[in-house]
Parts: structure tokens; sequence; C-alpha cells
């Protein structure tokens, strides 16, 4: 079971968080999208992220919600030309950023709470897996889409392309 103080820490320290993920990318200079937009910016495109983590870890892996909000973000990354590469990257440090928090704020010298501290970093890294297959998921339905509509790329080319199956799906 998850600490409900470290549940509790990652909604209320959300935008704290936010603030150590954008320090992250500061240091990332080949993010050249990121880094393109002010600290501001940063820290209100990534302070949704850590409630949602907080929620995961509290209720269970709902896939529904996990893969709503990355699909979105993945459609979002499209449309503001950001590289796929860079945006799973920058889940990526939002991952370290998590568990960094949670290994020097919420684990200490007792093994029993390392041994805690484990499990729910095993629980994290599903969770920041799980957001890469979506975010890539709605970054290619929404590259699929403006191929189709905006370049007139015809249909049967781009099934050749995006042979996935799981495009314009809801999940189970």
């Amino acid at each position: 079971m998850v600490d409900r103080i470290l549940i509790d820490s990652l909604n209320f320290n959300a935008r704290n968080l936010a603030i150590r993920w954008k320090n992250k990318i500061r240091k990332a200079t080949h993010l050249k999208h990121y880094n393109a937009l002010d600290d501001n910016g940063l820290v209100e495109m990534n302070e949704p992220l850590y409630p949602l983590v907080a929620r995961t870890l509290d209720r269970g892996l709902d896939r529904s919600v996990v893969g709503g909000f990355f699909v979105t973000l993945g459609k979002e990354r499209m449309r503001h030309n950001f590289p796929i590469s860079e945006t799973i990257y920058g889940i990526s440090l939002a991952e370290q950023t998590v568990i960094e928090y949670i290994m020097t704020d919420f684990v200490h010298d007792n093994p029993v709470q390392m041994y805690t501290g484990m499990g729910v970093v095993t629980k994290v890294a599903d969770f920041f897996i799980l957001s890469c297959f979506y975010v890539t998921k709605g970054f290619l339905e929404e590259t699929y889409t403006y191929m189709n509509k905006k370049d007139a790329v015809s249909e049967e080319l781009l099934k050749k392309y995006f042979r996935d199956d799981f495009f314009f799906k809801k999940d189970p």
C-alpha cells in the first residue's frame, strides 16, 4: 500500500515538482522546443501530471484515465511542433523527478521504508511506461489526421506506413 502522506504530497507539491522538472529541462540543451518556452509556461505545462501520478498510486493504474491524458498530450505536442523524441524525453525527466522526490523525501535508512519505496518506484515506472505508449499513440494519431486532411495523403498510403491497429480506438 502506498503511503497516504506521499499521495497527498504529490498533489500538494505539484507546482514544486513541476519546477524541479523545468530545471531538468533547462539542463537538457538538446530539448530545443521545451527550452524555447518561458519558465512559467514549462511549469504550467507539467504541473497537472503529478496529481495524475498521485491518483494512480492511490487508486491503481486506470488505463482510460492515463490513456486519455497522454493521448491528448501527444496530440497537443504534435500540433505545437514538438518532436516525439523530445516529448518522450520530457516524460522521462518527469519520471526522474518523481522517483528522486520519493527516494529523497520518503525513503529513509529504514529497510522496511526502502522496500516500500522500491514498490512505489515500480508503480511509478509502470505509470510512465504506459504514458509513453499513450503519448506516442496520440502523437501518431494527430500526425495521421494531419497528413490525411492537410497534406491530402491518401488513406491507402497512410495505412501502409501507420500499421498500428490502435489508432482512434478506445481501450477496453
